[in-house]
């Protein structure tokens, strides 16, 4: 077919990086194969004669060029020019994305905007282009419902306009575009329901439809069946329910992807039975259960053995119950990804999964399977990642493990293994994690671990493991990220190879029976960041180059036998946060400056040969000069005689004065109680002893949290009062200073989203605040519960409202210090740390130890800055990653800067990113993150675990739910504003989320971060 000029540049499908464009997931290659192949027919054809009248080709061209200008007048924003050449003096079919079929028909025949980030109004002017096949506006901002006079476009053949702000339904009037092949609206905002007259019309054409990432609803009508070319159907992401219809086998479906939905039934046996040349089968995440009441799995794999293509099966997360079948093993040769985990599969593995050669992962995580793991699954060559963690595996690890030459990541934590780690593990040459923690495992760790040359993290905790390190251990010269061989029953020094790791960053040999010393190389290991050898038996002394370890932050060796001087390198560690030297048999000086400025006695526990200025150890002794000289002799003989004889006289006359001095010492004592803070008379008394029995004698198990201040024991009031007991390290002038500070705050506040006291103990060297416990934790560990894997936290239970809620009772909190409380406060280290959850999920504020009092109010007028006794100048203001940008530059305390910690805490709960995550470093922080990506579109940057909880929801509530997340990322974005003078103050804070608190129950009259006179859409960039 010949083709103008226009025609004949680059192929249109080269320009717009097609790879992957079809679906949004990974290993889809056959399907993208498939799918440039058909737009290529597409363009090829896109010439080809067209039925019916045509104006003259000049007038048609200009037609055309009139479109696309009004078109251009309505986008706002064009930030990569792309339609910088779209003017009156250039021929429109050298339009950038334009091309032209002028040979037979003279008009428009593609529009390819890819990744153009265009703004602006998705206008129906566009519908005059009536000689588009291809029209193509792709990861935009495209606003606006999809025109339903797009249904004149008749000849159109593919419409891609995913990654864009589209809202509303699909137009009934797409029912007229009968040649429509391809159809892409994924990641848009589309809801509504799906036409059953859509796919009556598009039955002979329709070939692939994507409308994942958004929000329709409702079930998929039965008339999809009439569509029999379509082979790609996604839907993952939406709030679909009801059953997969059964006409879905009247299709040519190569891939059905319908995760994150709310589809019910059993599994569609029937369908996936008859759908043969299925290649990929995701179900993930929906309400379907298996056969017989959820306990029986055989028939649906039974159906799957017909699809003899199939490359991926995805059935995480419906709670499947039952036995995996022997017809496992006759999934297909193609099979390379099997996702079953959490659901509540039990039994074993089958051995005819060995069946499957070309599976490369197989996750089961979270299960019920017990048993042993059969031999047959070392019939997988090219298996890569293996998961079998939290189920009730028992018996020893396989040997036949260690065929899987491909395997980069084995996890088979939390199960019930025992014996020993089997040699053959040795040949994973291509390992990257492994963990084998918290099993029952026994014997010696296997020389063969110098085998794992590519090894990032090794966790053997929690084991039963005896004998030596292995020397080998210097083939891991590659570990970057931790080595954990804690809580086993280890012996031996530790192997002088540890200090060939010079990548590691944690280092963790505690509770095990080491002994020899600490190898002095150990220095050269600069990437630690984390060194734990304590309660072993370890001797000698410390190294003496410690300070070469510039990322040090944490260093524990208590409860050894070490001795010798604390090597005064140490206090050059400028990272360092925690050191722990106790119960060993240092002597001599403690070290000044650097950590040991901050540092407590008890990182110096049971050293009684060690002495210095840390409060709490003893002084060191200066050396005494005795003059025996006979006129010294004389001299003290002389004084003896003197004071003898005016001690006689003065004896008579003084001792009345002593007696009355004696009793007005007892009166001042009664009056005064000496190094305590000023406590409200009315709080009740306690002593250390009611403290110890509270806490069971300050029992870890008890343990709720600790800080660089202190820790914090769950305990119970002989009365019953449920309580939390705050105990500081009193050997810390800076802990000291805490207890007082905080005293002096709490006894002035009483908010009810401030945390309140019950009571204080203060001795000279024990101090403790007692507080009411709460049940629900912190915010911090509600946003990231743990999850036990090692692979990171879980997500969050916390859903919209409630993190609407906390937010608002923080603001009104801290507005109370701010703004009505008797004397001023700033908080200065405000983080979900520091926010407890009462019973009834009501926030308090918390942590008052290095808050500023600011000005007492006297007679109505601001009085100077209080005194609080010990200067604080030179503590830091806050967390990092809370801390406003101001202080440091060296500006002093303010209440801006707790909005600033306020606004980073409002988009952590909103993102559930920590500010301190790795992603952020080279000048990006949260607030730049969340200001690049947003751009109205709050799915780019939500948490997703609110994502999921509002699929289930109807469109009025999803559109309440949107308008929420979006005010609390504007708040946030405001409050973080670089300069003070432009964050609002937290009484506005707290009124706008107040005002978004009526909006969620039903007050649609309420405004919200408008109110605070900007929007973050016109904030300066950073």
């Amino acid at each position: 077919m010949k083709q103008d000029d226009s025609q004949t540049e680059d192929d249109p499908m080269k320009q717009s990086s097609l790879s992957g464009a079809l679906i949004d997931k990974p290993n889809m290659v056959l399907m993208n194969t498939m799918f440039l192949f058909l737009l290529q027919q597409v363009v090829l054809t896109s010439g080809g004669a067209v039925r019916g009248h045509h104006q003259p080709p000049s007038h048609s061209l200009a037609l055309d060029k009139a479109a696309l200008l009004q078109f251009k007048r309505g986008i706002m924003d064009d930030p990569y020019s792309t339609l910088s050449n779209w003017n009156d003096s250039v021929d429109v079919c050298r339009f950038n994305g334009v091309r032209c079929d002028r040979t037979h028909h003279h008009r428009v025949s593609q529009l390819i905007l890819n990744e153009s980030q265009l703004v602006g109004l998705l206008s129906p002017v566009l519908s005059n282009l009536t000689g588009l096949r291809v029209l193509w506006i792709v990861n935009s901002h495209l606003f606006g419902t999809i025109p339903h006079e797009f249904s004149s476009l008749r000849h159109l053949k593919f419409l891609r306009l995913d990654g864009n702000n589209l809202t509303g339904p699909i137009p009934d009037s797409f029912a007229l575009l009968s040649n429509l092949k391809i159809l892409l609206l994924l990641d848009n905002k589309l809801s509504g329901t799906l036409s059953p007259a859509f796919f009556s019309n598009w039955s002979s054409s329709l070939e692939i439809l994507d409308v994942s990432d958004n929000s329709f609803f409702g079930e998929i009508p039965v008339e999809i069946g009439n569509c029999i070319n379509l082979w790609s159907l996604n839907l993952y992401n939406n709030q679909f329910t009801g059953v997969l219809p059964l006409s879905l086998t009247n299709t040519s479906l190569q891939s059905l992807d319908v995760e994150n939905n709310g589809f019910e039934g059993e599994l569609p046996l029937l369908i996936v039975g008859k759908l043969q040349d299925l290649a990929y089968l995701h179900l993930s995440y929906n309400k379907m259960k298996s056969q017989d009441g959820n306990t029986n799995l055989s028939p649906f794999f039974d159906a799957l053995k017909n699809c003899t293509h199939l490359e991926e099966l995805e059935l995480a997360g419906m709670g499947l119950g039952g036995r995996l079948p022997d017809s496992i093993g006759q999934l297909g040769e193609n099979l390379t990804t099997m996702l079953l985990q959490e659901n509540n599969i039990t039994g074993s593995i089958p051995p005819s999964i060995s069946n499957l050669t070309l599976l490369r992962t197989l996750n089961l995580t979270s299960n019920l399977l017990n048993e042993t793991i059969s031999d047959e699954i070392g019939m997988l060559p090219l298996l890569e990642q293996l998961f079998l963690s939290h189920n009730c595996f028992s018996g020893p690890i396989p040997n036949v493990l260690g065929k899987f030459l491909k395997l980069g990541l084995l996890d088979l934590s939390h199960n019930q293994f025992s014996g020993g780690i089997p040699e053959r593990l040795g040949n994973l040459s291509e390992l990257i994690y492994l963990f084998l923690n918290n099993n029952q495992l026994s014997g010696e760790i296997p020389s063969m671990i110098g085998n794992w040359k590519e090894l990032h993290k090794i966790d053997l905790s929690y084991n039963m493991l005896t004998g030596k390190i292995p020397s080998q251990i210097t083939g891991m010269s590659e570990i970057r990220i931790f080595i954990n061989f804690s809580h086993n029953q280890l012996e031996g020094p530790l192997p002088d190879e540890l200090t060939k790791l010079e990548d590691v960053q944690e280092m963790d040999f505690s509770s095990n029976n080491l002994i020899g010393s600490i190898p002095t190389q150990i220095t050269s290991c600069i990437a630690l960041r984390l060194i734990n050898f304590s309660h072993n038996s370890l001797n000698g002394t410390l190294p003496g180059l410690l300070n070469n370890l510039k990322n040090l932050e944490v260093f524990d060796v208590s409860r050894n036998n070490l001795s010798g001087m604390i090597p005064t390198s140490l206090n050059e560690t400028r990272t360092l946060t925690f050191l722990n030297l106790s119960f060993n048999h240092f002597q001599g000086m403690i070290p000044t400056g650097g950590v040991f400025s901050t540092i407590t006695y008890t990182s110096f526990l049971k050293n009684p040969r060690l002495c210095g200025k840390v409060p709490g150890i003893h002084p060191c002794p200066h050396k005494t000069h005795l003059f025996r000289s006979r006129i010294f002799l004389i001299i003290f003989a002389l004084v003896i005689f003197v004071s003898a004889f005016f001690t006689t006289i003065c004896c008579v006359i003084g001792i009345r004065r002593i007696q009355i001095l004696i009793s007005s010492k007892r009166r001042e004592v009664v009056r005064r109680k000496p190094k305590a803070p000023e406590l409200i008379q009315n709080f009740p008394r306690i002593t250390y002893r009611e403290l110890s029995e509270a806490t069971a004698g300050f029992d870890d198990q008890r343990l709720v949290g600790s800080g660089s201040y202190g820790r914090v024991y769950r305990g119970v009031l002989s009365d019953g009062t449920a309580v939390a007991v705050k105990v500081l390290h009193v050997q810390s002038g800076n802990s000291t200073k805490s207890f007082n500070r905080e005293c002096q705050v709490l006894k002035r506040i009483r908010h009810r989203n401030l945390i309140r006291i019950i009571t204080a103990c203060s001795l000279p060297d024990f101090k403790a605040l007692v507080l009411p416990y709460m049940a629900n934790g912190s915010l911090d560990s509600r946003l990231y519960p743990h999850s036990g894997t090692g692979l990171g936290s879980g997500s969050s239970d916390l859903n919209l409202l409630q993190r609407v809620n906390i937010c608002s009772d923080v603001a009104e909190g801290m507005a109370y210090l701010h703004h009505h409380s008797p004397t001023r406060v700033i908080h200065c280290d405000l983080k979900p740390s520091n926010v407890l959850l009462n019973d009834d999920m009501t926030a308090l504020v918390s942590d008052f130890g290095i808050a500023r009092l600011v000005m007492t109010a006297v007679g109505g007028h601001a009085a100077a800055i209080e005194n609080m006794g010990d200067s604080t100048a030179n503590m830091l203001a806050g967390s990092i990653g809370y801390i406003a940008p101001e202080y440091g530059f060296g500006s002093i305390t303010s209440t801006k800067g707790d909005v600033y910690s306020f606004g980073i805490l409002v988009l952590e709960m909103v993102t559930r990113k920590r500010p301190t995550d790795d992603m952020f470093g080279g000048g990006l922080n949260l607030h730049k993150w969340v200001k690049s990506h947003y751009h109205g579109r709050v799915e780019k940057v939500v948490d997703s675990s609110l994502l999921r909880a509002a699929k289930d929801q109807s469109s009025e509530v999803k559109k309440m739910w949107e308008v929420a997340i979006g005010e609390l990322i504007e708040l946030g974005l405001l409050c973080t504003q670089e300069s003070p003078s432009t964050r609002p103050t937290m009484l506005d804070a707290a009124d706008d989320l107040d005002r978004l608190k009526r909006y969620l129950f039903g007050d649609t009259t309420a405004t919200f971060a408008s109110s605070l006179g900007v929007s973050s859409s016109t904030l300066d960039d950073d």
